[in-house]
């Protein structure tokens, strides 16, 4: 039997009122002052937010590196390509953009159209007034193709070396050598283009220029002359046919013309005439003009003080 005071009962009833009414104003309590109070004490809002930090940091950061990478490496091989064309000689670079761009026409006229309109073609040359067909018949090398990287590598290999040999001033009166004397050989020959054949007369120029240094061709280290027709011979195996070598005769012929009268018809006493005209050399080489203005200023210095002197001995 349990006796209950009055004063007793009253004072339950009075923290049951207190303790409803404390429970009453946490209900009532708003959604933000809840989760503060569940922030504080280390609920799981805190920790989700926690792993979901993680998560982002784990899956989405590693894709973001790797792609990070990859862009970067693409770019710089980009950058690398472009770097690498613009470091080729100008008139080199043209004639490589040329046979590029030819090269794209040709993708989209089709191989009749890019016949048609490209090919040296002597009557509408000469007689209709075509006169882009001897400059489209030297940088068109037909569709896309293994000869045709390996001919555009020699091209720029060979174009390159020419050019930084002579300078621009004479690379370009030696292209336009190659471009008119092989014209007239395909106006002769029925040849419709003959961009193999400037490669050709490149690589015999430079060939004759530096005959006996060794070069390396397939396993073999040969004379750097006899490269042409290493090449000549090659082409001919491959396309198990003498018309093969065609292209090879005539570019050799070419080149052939060129050297004889730049550099060893001078000296029997003949005429330079393919020496680039001084106000070309101005033109696109300046430094090379005022280096030859240098040595003519001494070497008539010379010529003036040779006159001048007294021979040993005299009075």
């Amino acid at each position: 039997l349990l006796l209950v005071s009055s004063d007793g009962s009253s004072s339950i009833a009075s923290m049951s009122g207190v303790t409803n009414k404390a429970f009453a104003t946490s209900t009532h309590q708003s959604p933000l002052e809840i989760e503060k109070i569940v922030d504080l004490r280390g609920g799981a809002s805190k920790r989700k937010a926690r792993t979901g930090s993680l998560t982002k940091k784990t899956v989405t950061g590693k894709k973001k590196v790797g792609a990070k990478n990859a862009s970067s490496k693409s770019k710089t091989l980009f950058d690398d390509a472009i770097q690498k064309y613009k470091d080729i000689p100008i008139l080199t670079r043209i004639y490589l953009s040329a046979i590029m761009v030819l090269t794209l026409l040709g993708l989209l006229l089709g191989e009749e159209r890019a016949q048609a309109v490209l090919a040296l073609d002597p009557m509408r040359f000469f007689f209709g007034m075509e006169l882009w067909r001897p400059f489209t018949a030297a940088s068109f090398m037909g569709k896309p193709s293994i000869s045709w990287l390996m001919s555009s590598y020699y091209l720029v290999q060979y174009g390159e070396q020419l050019e930084r040999a002579y300078g621009p001033a004479q690379f370009l009166v030696f292209m336009a050598t190659q471009i008119g004397i092989l014209t007239l050989f395909s106006t002769l020959l029925g040849v419709p283009f003959f961009a193999q054949c400037v490669i050709t007369g490149m690589l015999h120029v430079i060939s004759r220029t530096f005959p006996k240094q060794q070069v390396q061709w397939l396993i073999f280290k040969v004379p750097y002359w006899t490269l042409p027709y290493g090449l000549m011979f090659a082409d001919v195996l491959q396309a198990q046919s003498g018309a093969a070598a065609v292209p090879h005769i005539m570019g050799i012929l070419s080149g052939h013309f060129y050297f004889f009268h730049r550099f060893i018809w001078p000296k029997t006493g003949g005429q330079d005439w393919l020496e680039a005209p001084d106000f070309l050399v101005e033109r696109m080489d300046p430094n090379a003009a005022s280096k030859a203005k240098g040595k003519d200023s001494i070497n008539k210095a010379l010529k003036n003080r040779k006159r001048k002197g007294r021979k040993l001995g005299s009075a």
